[in-house]
């Protein structure tokens, strides 16, 4: 055997094999453990979510309309994000979905207007997104997100929060009517939210639930259409709103709570004669 070919049976040193060994598992480890945001190594503190202790305000200014302000539904929380990886973007923040809806405003005898989420009333959907309509999935842009752009060094300390509340007007007259009579006897509103807290991969889209608050707003005003303005409509019922429940369990997101429409385009007002067939007042957007 020629002393070329003995060489090539000489088994390497153990210090090489060590080296070799070391550089394999260095590299094999250096793609298996490429830094990745996971739910466990975020940190959420500090989570609060309320409804203002007041009554609901009546507006008679208008003899057109009558305007009810709720009190605001708040929700806040500080989050703390590990560092994020090259070529990464992650945002932080509110995502908020209606799961039930009854609002009617009843006219006397002669029949309500509804603002109705058709395809939640008929059990289509789970939910309907109640973004603001430009910032889908989430509920707004400004305190309610934020955004982390990688490569990050160190954990990002973050705060969010976000508030809603009910502001509209119903008419006094019947809606289909060409009459400006006040013929409005009471307006009945009762509607349903969840509201998670989620951190999102703006790239793959993929979602980590933090937190999730359910909450509910209730209105129950009565009307006598007969009295002067500024007098006619006052609460009944509960002058204060049940408090949020802050879950110590993550509900799923349902598709439709993500995308769009949002309950502002998708409700539709209703006129329901007592006596008749339903009439569409206002499509959906």
């Amino acid at each position: 055997m020629s002393i070329l070919a003995r060489h090539h049976l000489v088994p390497p040193p153990p210090f090489l094999l060590l080296l070799l060994v070391a550089c394999t598992m260095g590299c094999l480890q250096s793609i298996a453990c490429k830094p990745r945001i996971r739910r466990e190594n975020i940190v959420v503190y500090e989570v609060s979510a309320s409804i203002d202790q007041c009554p609901t305000i009546i507006e008679e200014n208008s003899p057109i309309v009558l305007r009810y302000k709720t009190p605001y539904f708040r929700a806040s929380a500080g989050v703390v994000m590990p560092p994020v990886p090259r070529n990464e973007t992650w945002v932080v923040g509110w995502i908020q979905a209606c799961t039930q809806m009854e609002f009617y405003n009843t006219y006397g005898d002669i029949g309500m207007s509804s603002w109705e989420l058709p395809e939640l009333r008929e059990g289509r959907v789970k939910a309907i997104s109640d973004s603001d309509g430009v910032s889908y999935p989430w509920y707004g842009n400004t305190t309610e997100t934020v955004t982390l752009t990688g490569p990050t060094s160190k954990p990002s300390r973050l705060t969010v929060s976000m508030n809603d509340n009910f502001y509209p007007s119903v008419t006094w007259a019947v809606p289909i009517s060409n009459s400006n009579t006040p013929m409005l006897t009471h307006i009945t509103r009762d509607q349903s939210f969840i509201t998670w807290l989620v951190a999102m991969n703006s790239v793959t889209k993929e979602r980590i639930v933090l937190q999730t608050v359910r909450w509910r707003m209730r209105v129950d005003i009565a009307v006598d259409p007969d009295m002067p303005l500024g007098s006619r409509a006052s609460l009944v019922g509960r002058p204060y709103q049940e408090q949020p429940h802050i879950l110590n369990y993550q509900e799923p997101i349902p598709p439709n709570a993500l995308g769009r429409p949002n309950a502002n385009d998708a409700q539709v007002l209703m006129w329901r004669p007592r006596r008749g067939a339903p009439l569409v007042v206002i499509p959906p957007k």
